[in-house]
């Protein structure tokens, strides 16, 4: 899950930070 989080926010790029911490609390 922390990998997959990281590798989503690189792929958006601006809206990543968000989306990659949003994705790891998820997790």
């Amino acid at each position: 899950a922390m990998e997959e989080g990281l590798r989503f926010a690189i792929r958006e790029g601006g809206r990543t930070v968000g989306a990659g911490v949003v994705t790891k609390i998820i997790a």
